[in-house]
């Protein structure tokens, strides 16, 4: 049986974001659990904000490599940060693009039968669960399966260690458990 495949990003760009920090505690999990694991950074995909004008205008460069990622990896593993109580607009608008389909392409291409698994870090105390309920709905509504399991860290600016681990072995196996949770779903389903 082939190892399932996980694309993993955090929905930031700032260079000491807190997600951008947890993200590879869950993907360490997943892939201790046998999954092949592809990290990207969304900076690395350059485009605007969706309206359908510039859709119809053609794709906007990078569109397409970061979609057919999405499309080659049966898992998604995602580290969100809480703005607002919600999540980040480099987040919803990456979902956005990438659930538009390409002229003659079936409809969540990238999405539809998919599974992910959710983390987030952030300074305040519910350390960005508020924003993961919005997240779990966007992706509930374009056919993924979220894990039922998700892991949130509070007080982020506080618990992480020189090396990248956080503080607390409690929330360090938290947060790990996504991953492995991820990677062990998407064997059963693919298996």
């Amino acid at each position: 049986m082939p190892a399932p495949k996980i694309l993993a990003f955090a929905g930031s760009t700032r260079k000491d974001s807190f997600n951008r920090k947890l993200l590879p505690i869950a993907v360490a999990g997943a892939r201790e659990a046998g999954a092949e694991v592809t990290v990207v950074e969304l900076a690395d995909y350059d485009f605007p904000l969706f309206n359908q004008d510039l859709e119809a205008a053609g794709a906007p460069p990078g569109l397409a490599k970061l979609k057919q990622l999405f499309i080659d990896h049966q898992g998604l593993l995602i580290a969100s940060p809480e703005y607002n109580s919600s999540i980040t607009p480099l987040l919803k608008n990456t979902i956005d693009w990438v659930s538009r389909p390409f002229p003659g392409e079936q409809g969540l291409l990238a999405f539809r039968g998919k599974a992910a698994g959710l983390i987030s870090a952030s300074p305040g105390q519910l350390g960005g669960s508020r924003g993961l309920v919005h997240l779990r709905s966007i992706l509930g509504n374009i056919d993924v399966l979220v894990l039922p399991t998700q892991s949130s860290v509070p007080q982020a600016m506080n618990v992480f260690n020189e090396d990248g681990s956080l503080k607390d072995a409690k929330q360090q196996a938290n947060v790990k458990a996504v991953g492995q949770k991820l990677a062990e779903l998407l064997k059963k389903l693919h298996g």
